[in-house]
């Protein structure tokens, strides 16, 4: 398997080289807005290690990502009314990844709406902060 690239993507997001629509973030894991989302408040969910994958990554990490992505999903279920939520996570390419930063999608679904096409549509930046001030203040209400 090949190894961890530290100019992935998410990397440069975590080291705030690039920017993000960040919801959560504690001393292991931050959360920000997929900014191609499937559905409204699409959240990806990251270690802040350094772990291609689900195979590299330290349990604790692991645990804190887990942790974190039960509490975006039960309040993003509340914030965008959503009437259930898609979790995903994949490994490798064969497995669906496509950035080699481990991460979770946590995504809010309402009954009978289908999600969009993965990486199909880049959401506006307006509607993006929005849903990000939205879901950041229900998390910090807790």
């Amino acid at each position: 398997m090949p190894s961890y690239d530290p100019n992935n993507i998410f990397a440069k997001i975590l080291r705030g080289e690039l920017p993000c629509h960040k919801v959560y973030e504690d001393d292991k894991v931050l959360a920000f807005l997929d900014i191609m989302p499937r559905a409204p408040g699409h959240t990806l969910v990251l270690p802040k290690a350094p772990a291609r994958n689900i195979f590299d990554i330290g349990t604790d990490d692991l645990a804190a990502v887990a942790r974190a992505t039960q509490k975006i999903a039960k309040t993003g279920m509340q914030v965008f009314g959503a009437d259930g939520v898609t979790i995903q996570q994949f490994n490798e390419g064969a497995g669906g990844q496509v950035v080699f930063h481990l991460h979770v999608h946590v995504i809010p679904r309402k009954a009978g709406v289908p999600m969009k096409p993965a990486a199909s549509e880049k959401e506006k930046p307006e509607v993006l902060s929005d849903n990000a001030l939205k879901l950041s203040a229900a998390l910090k209400a807790g």
